[in-house]
């Protein structure tokens, strides 16, 4: 099989994708997504718009980002160069983990991707200089819908690899409100499984 596919011990939504690998002499080659497979193994939204990032700095964070519906987005992120803490938040308000985060380390070595559904804030923190990140949404970006939650919220209480004043972050990410403040983003009809 192209992808081994496993669930996230704290969000079960959120899932852990790793790619074969296939190497020789040469180095390796992997199949990152594969459309057909990922529907046969549960993953079916309809990707639209690819991303990418760069991040010069160690302890920078991005996050934590979500758009709002009608316009919400699931997100497939892997890490192309370098080595991150990625985290994802659930802000479904009638999820029995509503609030609770998940952690897991993608790097460039380990080629694993985690599959964010729908109903979910999602940022990570670069544990390496000049991290490359790309990820693959089922949403066209849409301004308007933009938001996000603060990344040191202690009410979510999210263990960072480094003090607060040694990370890294835009004014935007750090003038971010906290969950409390942000009212039923993704409401109880809100099902945002995977897609």
């Amino acid at each position: 099989m192209s992808f081994e596919i496993e669930s996230d011990p704290v969000l079960p939504e959120v899932l852990l994708v790793r790619p074969a690998r296939y190497s020789d002499a040469r180095g390796w080659f992997c199949e990152t997504y594969n459309d057909a497979t990922f529907r046969a193994m549960g993953i079916r939204p309809t990707f639209v718009q690819d991303n990418q990032s760069y991040s010069s700095k160690v302890g920078t964070v991005r996050g934590l980002h979500f758009q709002r519906p009608p316009n919400s987005q699931a997100k497939l992120v892997r890490c192309m160069r370098g080595r991150i803490l990625d985290v994802a938040v659930d802000l479904r308000l009638s999820s029995p983990t509503f609030g609770r985060y998940s952690v897991c380390e993608l790097t460039s070595a380990n080629g694993m991707q985690v599959f964010i559904p729908e109903g979910f804030a999602h940022g990570f923190c670069t544990l390496e200089p000049d991290c490359e990140i790309a990820y693959k949404v089922s949403g066209y970006h849409a301004p308007a819908s933009e938001a996000g939650v603060a990344f040191n919220d202690p009410d979510i209480g999210i263990r960072w690899p480094f003090p607060e004043h040694a990370m890294t972050l835009s004014d935007k990410d750090r003038n971010l409100p906290r969950l409390a403040k942000l009212g039923p983003v993704f409401g109880s009809d809100f099902i945002g499984r995977r897609g």
